[in-house]
């Protein structure tokens, strides 16, 4: 029996050896990147080389990738920062996030000069310096996971190198935007899709015409500086991103890739320096829905860009406001008209790239702003499930969630369990809601979770959802954490195949593994285990 056994391996052995040979021979043949180049056939090399590559695909096919996302929405009611405003409770600092996502809203007063006039753009660069100051400190920060934290506000001596400079005079956003930068916007613009080397031959060096290097100075050409940035926005907007001096800022932790300023609606992302080399094809598209539908008091900024495979879009935005009945069909038309025309620049020309352009089509979708849904209930009915924290009823006659679960909004998007009170609207420095002061009732506004974070996409999973309590403004902040996961390549290039080559590759390594197991001595010398 034992003899029997070893013929039908020496068999086995030579049938697998010849199918490998043959089908070495043809991916030779075919010029494929990345496979076996050697033109002799050695067992022993294939048998070797065979392990590793088995072992790396699965280590491969099993590395999901992850993101921690921090994002925060604040309507700041027109209010200019001062230089001790402390930050670090509300970006959580002791608990470190891969990217920062911050859309403010109100930034400025949204007055007749704002909303018609040039931009003012000092209150932006202020809350920059601000975020700076509480992402770049020096002292190192431990590594925590994500949890619930106490979210209250202090202020503390600043030590921040210059951070006081953009509060002592009026700074240009451009060049007050350089310090916290650590990657030209050409770079963030450019193509970072995964091409073979037929198609690198045929597109040239780089895959994609926005990262090009002009050959008359090292700026951002004309057609990825403000054309696309300027998309779809009938109001005037103001671009604050701008490149960085080559070698400067690299003592920076955090590195601002992306801001921008749409009258009063401001977003600004920040990331880990080290993380910066993977984001690509970053763009953005402004929409205005305020003044006669097209103004820029209201709408939304929203933010494209690609982190290694992965596509991601994050829009901050400011609704139409208002509590009377009917109010939230016009915030249901902002949603739907935003979803529609948002559209962002093409930049990439990579041969079949999936870089999206429409805010749907991404893979990762979070939006975050001033929402400025009401609850449907009297200002009485309100006050009194306040005070009885009677969160479950309130949230019942949340118009959002009656919006969504009806269909008419937000179809197949997410929000995490809110277990915090309406965040709108305070008196001015206190802690008491604005119906508690105000006696008139043309001014009195009913409590309401205006301030909101939604996801849209698999691969997101919130981990928090609370809000910051800070009396700034008449708006409590909320903060939403999320880990997001990232498309695993291995499985984008098999998906990308056809189904032949994705059986042939399957038998290829059907083989290989039965050849692999009968070079084994032990098996060799005992022959088939039961």
């Amino acid at each position: 029996m034992h003899k029997q056994n070893h013929t039908a391996l020496n068999k086995i052995q030579q049938i697998a050896k010849s199918f490998i040979h043959k089908f070495l021979s043809m991916r030779m043949n075919s010029g494929d990147e990345g496979k076996v180049r050697k033109s002799s056939y050695d067992p022993t090399e294939i048998q070797v080389a065979s392990r590793i590559g088995v072992l790396d695909s699965m280590a491969i096919s099993h590395d999901v990738q992850s993101l921690r996302v921090f994002t925060a929405t604040w309507n700041v009611g027109g209010i200019s920062p001062s230089s001790d405003l402390n930050l670090d409770n509300l970006l959580q600092v002791h608990c470190q996030s891969d990217i920062y996502i911050l859309g403010f809203q109100e930034i400025v007063p949204l007055n007749a000069g704002n909303v018609l006039a040039i931009e003012d753009n000092g209150s932006a660069a202020k809350w920059l310096s601000l975020i700076s100051q509480s992402l770049n400190k020096s002292a190192n920060i431990d590594y925590c996971p994500l949890k619930r934290t106490n979210t209250n506000s202090y202020s503390f001596e600043r030590k921040y190198s210059g951070s006081s400079s953009v509060f002592m005079q009026r700074t240009s956003l451009k060049s007050a935007s350089r310090a916290f930068r650590s990657e030209s916007r050409r770079r963030l613009k450019s193509c970072n899709c995964t091409i073979t080397e037929p198609e690198r031959k045929s597109y040239g060096r780089d895959s994609c015409f926005a990262c090009q290097k002009s050959k008359s100075n090292g700026f951002d050409d004309p057609s990825s500086s403000e054309d696309d940035d300027s998309l779809n926005n009938s109001g005037v907007v103001a671009d604050v991103s701008t490149a960085a001096p080559r070698g400067k800022n690299q003592h920076l932790r955090y590195s601002l890739i992306k801001s921008k300023q749409m009258v009063g609606i401001f977003v600004t992302i920040w990331i880990k320096k080290e993380l910066v080399p993977y984001i690509g094809h970053l763009r953005t598209s402004c929409i205005s829905r305020g003044i006669l539908g097209y103004l820029g008091n209201k709408g939304c900024i929203s933010v494209s860009m690609t982190f290694k495979q992965t596509s991601f879009c994050f829009v901050s935005s400011h609704l139409a406001s208002g509590e009377k009945e009917g109010d939230e069909l016009r915030r249901n038309s902002d949603v739907i008209e935003i979803l529609r025309s948002t559209q962002f620049p093409k930049i990439c020309r990579t041969p079949n790239a999936k870089v999206p352009d429409k805010i749907i089509d991404h893979d990762r979708v979070i939006w975050l702003g001033d929402l400025n849904y009401r609850i449907a209930l009297s200002y009485h009915e309100t006050k009194k499930l306040l005070e009885q924290n009677d969160w479950d009823t309130l949230l019942n006659k949340d118009q959002l969630k009656i919006e969504r679960e009806a269909g008419r909004v937000f179809a197949g998007w997410k929000e995490g369990k809110i277990f915090f009170p309406p965040t709108y609207k305070y008196s001015c420095n206190s802690d008491l809601y604005a119906g508690d002061t105000i006696k008139s009732k043309s001014k009195r506004r009913t409590p309401a979770w205006c301030d909101r974070i939604l996801w849209y996409g698999d691969g997101i999973h919130q981990k928090s959802y609370t809000r910051w309590e800070s009396r700034f403004s008449d708006h409590r902040p909320v903060c939403a954490t999320f880990l997001v996961f990232l498309h695993n390549h291995s499985c984008n290039i098999l998906s990308s195949i056809s189904e032949e080559e994705r059986n042939e590759n399957i038998c290829f390594c059907g083989i290989i593994c039965i050849f692999i197991l009968f070079q084994d001595d032990e098996v060799n010398n005992n022959g088939l285990r039961g």
